[in-house]
């Protein structure tokens, strides 16, 4: 497996627990690993685990994921369920990516 280019996402967790956790990266896989396995991931997941990737998307700059991030965190609930909703499987998305 060649070096890849980062890549800035924002991501959406399901934890354990059954809420979410939304957060920014720009090694996604990397960054979900670590949540799960409690090293370097957010204190917020950390007691919370595992975690499920339910949600991500890419953007070209770290900024505008940011921004993502904190929009995301404004919605309800229910509108994050209704944006997971909207999208495939992340799973399938990341093997189709070449990142699995």
């Amino acid at each position: 497996m060649g070096q890849e280019e980062a890549e800035n996402v924002t991501y959406l967790l399901r934890c354990a627990d059954g809420t979410f956790y939304c957060g920014w990266t720009n090694h996604l896989e990397q960054r979900v690993k670590a949540h799960n396995e409690g090293r370097n991931g957010a204190k917020y997941t950390k007691s919370r685990r595992p975690v499920a990737l339910v949600y991500f998307e890419r953007f070209e700059t770290k900024e505008e994921a940011m921004r993502r991030e904190a929009a995301i965190k404004k919605l309800s609930r229910k509108e994050k369920e209704a944006l997971i909703g909207s999208n495939p499987a992340p799973d399938k998305l990341m093997r189709q990516n070449g990142t699995s």
